[in-house]
This record gives C-alpha cells, structure tokens and sequence, in this order.
C-alpha cells in the first residue's frame, strides 16, 4: 500500500496549485469556495538517492523509477476539500473531508503566507489576511473532531474498562477507523500525563488535552507556507516559524513548481523536482512573459530559498515525519537481482524501527513462516530476524525454504 498524504488548509490557499504541481495533474483552480468539492487522488513521488551506483551495477527499478541516480518512490496525494468553521460539527464538507483526511498517514497543512484570504478564506489584500490563525482555526476543527469521537463515546470506553479491558486499548478501539494505532494512544497518554488517571475522572480539559496530543501524533502535519514568491510572504513566513518552533514549516510556491514542471513537460527547460536549479534548452521556443517567468523563479524563488518547496515537503512529510526507510530487498545475493533477473528492482518504505520480520511480512505474509535470517548485502553480514533495518539497507532473506 503506498503512503498517503493529505493536503488540508481553507479555500484559496493554493492547495490544488501545489496538488497539480506534485501530480502533474490539471484539477480545476478558481476562487470559489469549495472548488475542490470532492477529494482528488493521485501518484505524486517521494525522492531518495538510489544505492547501485555504490554496487557498480545499472539498476532496473519495478515498483519505482530512477532518474539520473535518484530513486522516485510511488506516494498517493490527496487534495481535500478546504475547511471552514465549525465542520468537525458536519458544516460545509466537513464529515466528506475528515472521513477522508483519516486515511491519510500524514498532512501538509498548507497556508496561504502572504495573507492573501481572509478568516473564510474568501480572497482579500494581500496582507491583510493572517496565515497563523488560518493555521490555528484548522487545527482547532481537527482536534474537536477527535474531541467529539471522544466524549461522544465515554459510556462505550468506560464499560470495557470496567469489563477488562486495557484502557489503551478501550479508547484505541473508538479511533481505530481513522488510523490511530495502540501506539499512538500510549504516547498520547503518557505527554498528557493521563495514563496515571482514571478514565471515569477525566474532566473536558483532560479529554482536549488528550485529544489535541492524539491528532498531532496520529497524523503528523507540516505547514506549507505557500505564495511565498509575494512581496511580504517572508514575513509572515518568520512568524509561522517563531509561533509554530515545534512544527515544521516549509516555504512553497505551488505556481512556479507547476511552470517549471510544465515547462519540462515540453521540452523547453530540464529540471527535477525538487532540485535547485533547471537549464532552459529552448530558448527560442519561450515567449518573452515565459522567459521572465522562469527568470524570476530563478532569482526570486531558487535565489531566496534554493528551491520551490513542493518536493521538498513531500519528502520531509515521508522521511522526517513518518521517518520512513528505504530498504531494498533481493532475491539473488550475488548479483542483486529478484527472481525474473531484475537488478535492485524494488524499493520498500518502511518505518524506523522495521524489523527483518516486518520486511519479510511486507513482501508476503507467508515469508515470515521458515523466515531464518537475513543477509545484509553491503556488508555481508547475517542479521537475525529482530534486527531493526537502516536507510538504504539491501537485504537477502533467507528462509528455511529457501535454503
């Protein structure tokens, strides 16, 4: 199952601008409220170096692709609908875009940095909006939302602890639905220093407070700063960072991502998501509105912050928030090869902390039965089936089967 990031934030912050841009997709962008009026999926990557140029080998990639030494992992992005007030209580889209956002393992929160919407996110001056109280209003939706799941079910919770059951697994039963692992309501507990009260005695704070720790570890989020490329973006670009220092905030321009992506599409530039820098090859195909177009995202974007951001967010979002790792697995420990003679044809994401076990049960769940060790292929070493894999670990299995 491939990774899946949702990108929230109130109408008209660039949400679908930054979704084309990932996606290459061409969804419709307007100022209505609501344009996205159903969540849109699609294929956007996650990007890491590849590990056969270290081999000396060509590679021959199956469930990814390489690119000029870098590996482009298959991630689903999903645009939802934008928020407004009081949707955890079922207004506007509101149930639509949580029942959707809880599918999602992590979320960019895009805001709109030169406070170019007001409080509705209907389009105003630029300047005159707020982007950290576009955050917050946000942020306060998907914690009430957790909250209602709640305190819409203490009867249900108290009942299986009085029955038996674990208090971590009584209130993980009610957030099941939407992701939210035993692991995450230990964690949850443990912050709020709730795991030493009795459930029964929870007042409304406590259950907030529970519920706040519980959406921001179940659904780790990053805020986007997009339109950073408008005069006074940077600004409000600091204050995100000062008043949110626990968060990560990323600096974004969705529109020069998707004319660069664009541009590539046609032939007229050579550029990689995500990197610093594009080459025009076909100077006499561009327009002069084109050229300064690129011109500026040369200077005012790449010169100011080095990239356009949207890659970059993806990637933080798989590899920072989830800490995932890539880890390539092989048939033939020789040549580095799957059964059908691909070499290094697969790459799998896996959670920091990812044992060989959980490597073989990503495979095949069958894999796990007569699994006897694996081999570590940089270095020829034998790992037992509790070893925790690394970044960029290449991996033989070998089973009793097998052997």
């Amino acid at each position: 199952m491939p990774i899946k990031i949702g990108l929230i934030g109130k109408t008209n912050t660039g949400k679908t601008t930054f979704f084309n841009a990932a996606t290459l997709s061409s969804e419709e962008i307007s100022s209505y409220p609501f344009t996205t009026k159903k969540p849109i999926s699609g294929i956007s990557h996650a990007i890491t170096l590849c590990v056969h140029p270290e081999f000396k080998l060509q590679d021959n990639p199956n469930n990814s692709k390489c690119v000029d030494g870098w590996r482009y992992i298959p991630i689903e992005l999903i645009d939802l609908p934008g928020l407004i007030k009081d949707a955890w209580k079922g207004k506007g889209l509101g149930n639509q875009f949580l029942s959707i956002a809880a599918q999602s393992d992590a979320l960019l929160h895009v805001v709109d940095a030169s406070g170019g919407i007001d409080s509705t996110g209907q389009i105003s001056e630029v300047g005159t909006g707020d982007p950290i109280s576009d955050f917050a209003d946000i942020e306060e939706e998907l914690i009430m939302w957790y909250l209602k799941i709640l305190e819409g079910n203490r009867e249900k919770v108290s009942k299986a602890i009085g029955g038996g059951t674990d208090t971590v697994e009584a209130i993980t039963d009610l957030y099941r639905g939407i992701g939210v692992k035993t692991s995450h309501v230990k964690d949850a507990l443990k912050l709020t220093e709730l795991n030493e009260k009795k459930f029964d005695d929870y007042d409304m704070h406590d259950s907030k407070k529970l519920a706040s720790a519980l959406r921001r570890i179940s659904k780790p989020t990053l805020i986007v700063a997009n339109k950073i490329d408008v005069e006074g973006a940077d600004k409000n670009f600091d204050r995100l960072r000062e008043r949110y220092n626990d968060t990560i905030v990323i600096p974004a321009s969705g529109d020069s991502e998707l004319s660069l992506r664009r541009a590539e599409q046609k032939g007229l530039i050579k550029y990689s998501p995500g990197s610093e820098q594009f080459e025009i090859v076909k100077s006499d195909d561009l327009n002069q509105k084109q050229k300064n177009a690129l011109e500026f995202i040369k200077k005012g974007i790449m010169g100011e912050f080095m990239r356009t951001g949207v890659q970059f967010a993806i990637n933080i979002a798989v590899f920072k928030l989830l800490k995932m790792n890539s880890i390539y697995p092989v048939t033939n420990d020789k040549n580095l090869t799957d059964k059908k003679g691909r070499v290094l044809p697969d790459l799998i994401l896996l959670k920091d902390g990812a044992t060989v076990n959980d490597l073989a049960r990503e495979i095949h769940t069958d894999l796990t039965k007569g699994l006897l060790y694996a081999k570590d292929l940089r270095y020829n070493l034998r790992l037992p089936t509790d070893y925790q894999l690394r970044d960029r670990d290449v991996i033989s299995l070998v089973s009793a089967a097998k052997k």
